[in-house]
């Protein structure tokens, strides 16, 4: 602890020095605004100003503080275009959608945009407090799993999917499989054969997160304001001052609580990432709590979990990256880039041999978590204004979003029109009463299921039994077989109860 303390003392030193405490509060902002454009997210934030803090010739923690504000920015930007027009402003805001959107149709944005607000902010301090105390030990647990540990994992993370979201459940898992199918698409990376390519070559490296995120949901959401804009159904939606109050705080802790830890735990294991954290925080509230089944019409408590997993995940991430040189998500990558072209070698020594970098990385999170709530909290009734934009305005802005950013990070009309094909096919599916996000988490999941799965057959040379040697994998294994089972045995035992009541006899 008292190790701990006087790293913590180093860090706080530097991150409030003058120059650095004004990147931090630079770093959120701006990662906030990058956040809330839809498709964009913290990776590619984070990617487009690398060059400029590089080039700028900041100190290596300057930068490394710089960049790690917008990370974090972006995780609390995310929710703002995900709660107000339905569209995620990357993969882990794609839970949000769920109960966040329907809160803002009937009035209640600045309600949803603060309690989403506090989530972020509790969910992201309880994972600066774990990596400050806990990184080494945490970070050694994390490299033990193995290829089939996280097949077990994803599993886990696709059994939850099945009372996930949605009214049906062969729904949900057809539009899990859908996402499972968009991900195959390209040259398999072991044998370089073309999979579902059909002799396009724009499809031989796959489609890219953005445009399947910015199809299945801002094009579809655009075109299903243009169908009720045609047929005359198109209202404006309901404003008031709603703001998050302490009932909500007090109805909402435990799965925020619930949600932080979840969310950093799964952060910790490299290549995981706020979809799967955020994907599992919500599917187990919506287990504990759903009671009323309210979550997907507006439950608060459906809004606060994703919230505070991907925040939560967001710095867990940082713990392998950090004392291990391995990245915990796409985003961190870059993040390790960054070191590396300061020539800084993350690792188990880093902390005591560059503490400014490390200790200075660490203190900025605290400072630019409370930055980003006292920043956000104040401009909820601006960003609820949003939605008084006439929706025959908001259309065009959407269209004007999902293509000129595309267009921007891309650079290929071929991929304009795939945005198109995928929102008429969203459009199609919400017509039929699928839910898109188990679309976008089959797509994201399905990769790191696939490319793991592979790994653990080639170590094991072809011996399914490899998948179940480690004890970590058979209590993952039988997590998810009591996810499916559990409901089902206790709907059957509650009908029975019913049945056996005598006073429900005649």
């Amino acid at each position: 602890m008292e190790t701990v303390l006087t790293g913590l003392a180093t860090g706080f030193s530097v991150a409030l020095d003058p120059f650095n405490l004004f990147l931090v509060l630079a770093g959120c902002f701006a990662g906030t605004l990058i956040g809330a454009l839809p498709g964009l997210g913290p990776i590619n934030g984070v990617a487009i100003l690398l060059p400029i803090a590089y080039g700028l010739g900041f100190s290596p923690e300057s930068a490394l503080i710089l960049l790690a504000g917008i990370y974090y920015g972006a995780e609390y930007g995310g929710r703002i275009s995900s709660i107000l027009l339905n569209v995620p402003g990357d993969a882990g805001a794609v839970m949000t959608t769920l109960d966040g959107n329907p809160m803002a149709r009937a009035g209640e944005a600045g309600r949803a945009l603060s309690l989403s607000a506090v989530a972020s902010f509790v969910g992201g301090t309880f994972a600066v407090i774990l990596l400050s105390l806990f990184a080494p030990v945490l970070a050694a647990f994390a490299v033990t799993f193995s290829p089939a540990d996280y097949v077990a994992l994803m599993v886990f993370a696709f059994a939850s999917l099945a009372s996930l979201v949605g009214k049906s459940t062969v729904k949900t898992l057809l539009g899990a499989t859908i996402g499972l199918m968009l991900a195959t698409i390209g040259i398999d990376a072991n044998t370089g054969v073309p999979r579902y390519t059909f002799g396009i070559p724009d499809f031989l490296a796959g489609i890219d997160f953005l445009i399947v995120v910015v199809g299945l949901f801002g094009m579809a959401e655009l075109l299903t304001l243009v169908e009720h804009q045609v047929s005359g159904k198109l209202n404006s939606l309901p404003v008031d001052k709603s703001f998050v109050r302490l009932a909500d705080l007090a109805k909402c802790k435990w799965a925020i609580a619930r949600a932080s830890v979840i969310g950093f735990f799964i952060g910790v294991l490299p290549g995981t990432g706020a979809s799967v954290a955020s994907a599992v925080a919500y599917g187990t509230e919506k287990r504990i709590s759903d009671t009323e089944k309210t979550f997907g019409t507006g439950d608060p408590r459906g809004l606060v979990a994703p919230e505070a997993a991907n925040n939560a995940a967001a710095g867990g991430a940082m713990v392998p990256m950090l004392t291990l040189g391995i990245p915990g998500s796409g985003t961190t990558a870059i993040l390790l880039g960054a070191l590396l072209m300061f020539n800084i070698q993350p690792g188990p020594t880093l902390f005591s041999q560059r503490p400014e970098v490390a200790w200075g990385l660490v203190a900025s999170m605290y400072i630019g978590n409370v930055a980003l709530l006292v920043i956000n909290l104040p401009l909820v009734g601006l960003f609820a204004r949003m939605l008084t934009i006439p929706q025959h305005y908001l259309t065009p802005l959407i269209a004007i979003l999902a293509f000129i950013g595309i267009y921007t990070i891309v650079g290929n009309p071929h991929d304009l029109f795939l945005i198109t094909l995928l929102g008429i096919f969203g459009w199609f599916l919400r017509k039929l009463d699928f839910s898109l996000a188990p679309v976008i988490l089959g797509f994201v999941l399905g990769s790191l299921f696939e490319n793991n799965l592979r790994r653990a057959l080639s170590i094991s040379g072809g011996d399914w039994g490899y998948l179940i040697a480690d004890y970590k994998s058979v209590t993952l294994y039988v997590l998810a077989a009591l996810i499916v089972i559990a409901p089902i045995w206790l709907a059957r035992r509650a009908r029975l109860m019913e049945g056996d009541n005598p006073l429900d006899q005649g």
